[in-house]
């Protein structure tokens, strides 16, 4: 299935385009960027197909990027932008993909642990937004922001960052928005989250919330932290996921221009691979998969 586009995916990857692209930033531009075409690869299981040399570069780039989060941007290092930092989802999810591809994260990278661990909050959860870092008076925590990190952490075993974390989720009951006013947008968007996304990226949906804590109720040998059956079963009510949502096609990205500079651009690119595996109300085999193991 996709094998096509799938094709066309690992020729971009091995290509020398590729590489200047990772040089260039890893991360940016969205969604055409090498970065995107590994993770939709992971996504889909395919990750054995990403070029070795595509997860070397990335791995030297990414270990270039700012090594903390700054929650004043005014204050940023000298010669360093914006557009130079990491977010908690967006290394949670590259530490699984290098994760699957072979790559020794903890040793390679071995500030990506001590990273999550120092920017969860009181409630357990994350925020890429800096700001919710200066509030004092509520904690305001994403789900986009923590489900990614918390993936990564439980590879790791249990330890006090996925106790909070698992907590977190299970007070939110996977489906619930924050309840603060820095962080209220997220209350509109939990309206959306019971329809499933693909490729996820970095984004959210119940499914995922479900399969993350159902991995740590594994891992604990706790069956009651289990997500709920009927909440499960409303997922997916005939035994098929469908792609509900395009979760990322709203945003813009940073990208060059012909000139190379860095500019923003209200819309980002997509690439064939992308476009087929996110029709609204296909059948997505991935995650019916997903849903099946939580099911059985």
């Amino acid at each position: 299935m996709f094998e096509r586009e799938i094709d066309e995916t690992v020729g971009f990857l091995e290509s020398d385009r590729a590489l200047e692209m990772i040089a260039a930033d890893p991360y940016w531009p969205k969604w055409n960027g090498p970065w995107w075409r590994m993770v939709i690869l992971w996504e889909l299981g395919e990750h054995a197909r990403i070029p070795a040399r595509v997860v070397r570069a990335m791995v030297k780039a990414i270990d270039g990027i700012l090594h903390e989060f700054p929650f004043d941007l005014t204050q940023l290092p000298p010669g360093r932008t914006t557009r130079e930092l990491g977010c908690h989802c967006a290394l949670g999810t590259m530490d699984q993909v290098l994760t699957a591809c072979g790559v020794d994260v903890d040793r390679e990278l071995p500030w990506f642990e001590p990273w999550f661990e120092r920017y969860q909050m009181r409630d357990g959860g994350l925020n890429c937004d800096e700001s919710a870092y200066l509030v004092t008076d509520e904690c305001p925590s994403s789900m986009v922001a923590t489900v990614p990190a918390f993936e990564a952490m439980l590879r790791r075993g249990r330890g006090e960052f996925v106790d909070r974390a698992a907590k977190f989720l299970v007070e939110r009951e996977l489906v619930k928005g924050s309840p603060t006013v820095h962080n209220a947008d997220e209350r509109a968007s939990a309206e959306q989250w019971p329809l499933a996304t693909f490729p996820r990226f970095y984004y959210y949906d119940v499914l995922r919330g479900a399969t993350a804590l159902h991995r740590y109720a594994e891992l604990v040998g706790d069956r009651s932290l289990e997500p709920a059956p009927a909440l499960v079963r409303s997922l997916a009510p005939d035994g098929v996921v469908r792609v509900g949502r395009r979760a990322w096609e709203k945003w813009g990205t940073w990208d060059l221009d012909a000139t190379g500079t860095w500019v923003r651009l209200a819309k980002a690119h997509t690439f064939p691979l992308l476009e087929v595996v996110s029709q609204i109300g296909a059948p997505s085999e991935v995650l019916t998969r997903e849903w099946q193991r939580l099911s059985a």
